[in-house]
């Protein structure tokens, strides 16, 4: 989710430990990788010795990265992951081995329910929060399953657990993004490949989330009210890049939330 009122709860004060080699020969594609949760996986995974295929639509954001990075082994792909020929580009840009994908990018909606969601805003959420990441899934499993390796992390959210944190359209396709997670770990589970998802509270990114609906906005904010902090970026990233390594290699079909506790209220 995207940034909580200033007048919320408080921003999470930790302090960041790389392990150094974690994904040393190993190549990782990470959407939205140019700001926020993407940029601080595709950070964390480059800093800890793995090639990072860093993905996004923003040209500015890639350079920025990959400028921070001038010693890692980095490339950059601009693209719409919705886009079935961006799709190939970045699976190209990869090469013949992909260890691993991080499906970060995403969308919010405007907070509405039902009756108020526009059309257009309905097929945007599902088709950048679901359709580029089955697509990007698509892409990438059948190499894995030749090697009988590979790890998928895809980013649910705390929309994706209940119904009282966002919007309809984004509530419902993070809903669809868990069940995408379930049975595509369920139905690999044999062959090797792991696919888990994080489910993040409120997270310091940057995203805009407008409240648009003066039905929607009390209630959820009423739920919002349990919050009970904010967490940086790079926590996040702490658990997709555990979630992507062999450290989790017990891990398969996990919704893990990454939410301060919030799911617990």
């Amino acid at each position: 989710m995207s940034d909580m009122a200033a007048q919320g709860p408080a921003l999470q004060e930790w302090d960041e430990e790389v392990i150094s080699g974690r994904f040393a020969g190993r190549t990782i594609i990470v959407t939205g990788a140019g700001s926020g949760i993407g940029r601080a996986t595709a950070s964390r995974i480059a800093r800890e010795g793995g090639r990072v295929i860093a993905v996004d639509m923003s040209a500015e954001g890639l350079a920025a990265f990959a400028a921070e990075h001038g010693d890692a082994d980095v490339v950059t792909v601009e693209a719409n992951i919705t886009d079935a020929a961006a799709i190939a580009r970045i699976v190209e840009a990869a090469g013949e081995r992909i260890d691993g994908l991080a499906n970060v990018a995403g969308i919010m909606d405007r907070m509405q329910p039902v009756h108020e969601v526009e059309d257009a805003l309905w097929e945007k959420v599902f088709a950048v929060n679901v359709t580029g990441s089955f697509l990007l899934m698509k892409a990438v499993i059948p190499g894995m399953l030749e090697r009988g390796a590979g790890s998928i992390v895809n980013v649910a959210s705390e929309a994706g657990l209940r119904g009282s944190a966002a919007g309809t359209a984004y509530t419902a396709s993070k809903h669809a993004v868990v069940g995408m997670t379930k049975s595509s770990a369920y139905l690999y589970a044999l062959s090797g490949l792991r696919i888990n998802a994080v489910a993040p509270g409120a997270v310091a990114t940057g995203i805009e989330a407008p409240f648009a609906s003066e039905f929607a906005a009390p209630r959820i904010q009423r739920g919002m009210a349990a919050i009970p902090s904010i967490a940086q970026a790079s926590q996040l990233a702490a658990s997709i890049s555990f979630l992507l390594s062999d450290d989790a290699t017990n891990l398969n079909g996990v919704i893990l939330p990454s939410d301060g506790g919030w799911s617990a209220a």
